[in-house]
């Protein structure tokens, strides 16, 4: 395994993969180790030989899995020029398109006109933070039928998760980035988006956040003015979350589209 990625978190099968009967075993499991590589750069390159090695058996039964696996259309490769394979998840698999229908079907330019966090405020993110930072007082109302057991997961699937004594050492300007990413993060907890994490990686997440910040600042005192930068935030990730592969890198939303939602490196 040295030299190639390695599994990390933890590994999904959605439910039209899991019960494809076209599909072998070594094919689902094969699936299921692709989105767990893919955690960190949103794609797995790791290699047949690779996969032969961790579930012994030969490089050519992992080629016909994966073969199988792109002609459903559950997967997609890329060859790069050095010859190094891409594999991605194909972001047309119909779990995806099912669980998200509640927000495909109101979306402004890939944003749900009708989200159900509303209003959200420093106030609200602060509070969140010192919750979590503390375990202390009660847990904010916004996010009271969740489950923080998964928020604490995911918090820790993006290594967000700070202790009082290191908060000390942060600047100011970086506390304030580890907040908005921390709540934004829960959002996509309460929202119910957190099977999607392995299409935005950490760095993927502070990225955003410095090209909204970077956004908002052009904007300043303009007509395109960001009147709330948590919601601007959060919609751009989640439409880093539910875009089609060929889409644009990164997509910063018009300042019309948006609708209330409720150095020191991170």
């Amino acid at each position: 395994m040295d030299g190639e990625n390695k599994p990390n978190y933890f590994a999904i099968i959605p439910a039209n993969v899991r019960y494809d009967k076209e599909l072998t075993d070594k094919a689902k499991l094969l699936y299921a180790e692709i989105t767990s590589l893919s955690n960190k750069m949103g794609y797995c390159f790791a290699s047949n030989k690779y996969f032969a090695d961790l579930y012994n058996c030969t490089a050519r039964s992992i080629q016909n899995a994966i073969s199988k696996l792109q002609e459903k259309g559950y997967i997609f490769t890329e060859i790069e020029n050095n010859y190094e394979r891409k594999i991605y998840i194909s972001s047309s698999v119909n779990y995806e398109k099912n669980i998200l229908n509640r927000y495909e079907k109101n979306f402004v330019g890939g944003y749900e006109k009708n989200f159900s966090n509303n209003n959200i405020n420093n106030n609200m993110i602060d509070r969140l933070f010192n919750y979590i930072l503390n375990n202390k007082n009660e847990f904010p109302k916004e996010f009271k039928n969740v489950d923080f057991i998964e928020i604490d997961k995911l918090l820790e699937r993006y290594e967000m998760k700070y202790n009082s004594e290191v908060i000390k050492y942060i600047s100011e300007v970086n506390l304030e980035k580890i907040k908005y990413i921390t709540y934004a993060i829960c959002l996509m907890v309460k929202d119910k988006l957190q099977h999607l994490n392995y299409k935005v990686s950490r760095d993927k997440l502070i990225k955003i956040y410095d090209d909204c910040k970077n956004k908002e600042l052009e904007n300043k005192d303009t007509e395109l003015e960001i009147a709330n930068f948590m919601n601007y935030y959060y919609k751009s990730i989640v439409n880093e979350l539910v875009k089609e592969k060929s889409s644009p890198s990164f997509f910063i939303p018009k300042n019309e589209e948006i609708e209330d939602i409720g150095g020191f490196d991170i």
